[in-house]
């Protein structure tokens, strides 16, 4: 479970870039808010939508709000781009992310481990002597209860899948965690008309047994906290 501890409901006016965004507080005035997002989020941040902003007074910073969530049809987004990788550790610790692929009881359990040339979010080892990379994605991006990743074409992403399917070759396990950061939806997949090639990589992956995961949550304003597992599903080309 995440939460925000100065959270203010404002409404969404423009994003000027892929960082900073104008918002209006209450009182109609114009507050500038760093977005925790890259992502296009073009299905989000409409001009005149609820926003969920984080209050952050601090010297070393250029703007004080950080905008977290986004109200779309009566439901909240979450589009903290650094939250998924916190909820995940935390449903592996307690054991709500499980992994089939694994067969040992985890010994040690990394953050930020390096394979080749690539970081990836998460090495767990087991008794057996298995070795799980484990990659964490944010999902956005929905449409009639559907989710799907990326919003934006994503080389690093790509570079990653392909990076896990090299990795069998020195006796890794592989894994990707999807957190679908909003609760309605009823599977998730590839936004293959955004990144064909990030579909086939899947398909090539998961035909080599990478293991990959969706997990939904719920969200208000200022709390996010895991749900429950949700089906993955990708079209065969």
């Amino acid at each position: 479970m995440a939460e925000y501890e100065a959270i203010e409901v404002v409404t969404f006016k423009e994003r000027q870039n892929r960082f900073i965004a104008t918002c209006l507080n209450q009182k109609g005035e114009e507050i500038i808010t760093h977005v925790k997002n890259t992502g296009r989020c073009k299905e989000l941040l409409i001009p005149g939508v609820e926003v969920a902003v984080n209050f952050q007074d601090k010297p070393t910073r250029k703007t004080k709000y950080d905008l977290v969530a986004v109200k779309k049809n009566g439901a909240w987004f979450n589009i903290d781009s650094q939250l998924p990788n916190d909820l995940v550790e935390e449903g592996i610790k307690q054991n709500i992310i499980k992994f089939d692929i694994l067969k040992g009881e985890k010994l040690n359990f990394r953050r930020e481990y390096t394979y080749e040339d690539s970081r990836f979010d998460f090495l767990i080892e087991t008794e057996l002597d298995e070795k799980l990379l484990i990659e964490v994605k944010g999902m956005t991006l929905e449409n009639e209860q559907i989710g799907s990743f990326p919003d934006a074409p994503s080389l690093r992403g790509l570079k990653h899948v392909e990076t896990l399917i090299d990795a069998e070759k020195d006796g890794y396990l592989r894994g990707v965690i999807f957190v679908a950061q909003f609760e309605k939806i009823s599977y998730g997949t590839i936004n293959q008309e955004m990144q064909p090639a990030l579909k086939e990589a899947f398909e090539k992956g998961m035909d080599q047994g990478l293991e990959v995961q969706i997990y939904n949550t719920k969200v208000t304003p200022s709390l996010v906290e895991i749900n429950k597992k949700i089906p993955f599903k990708i079209e065969k080309g």
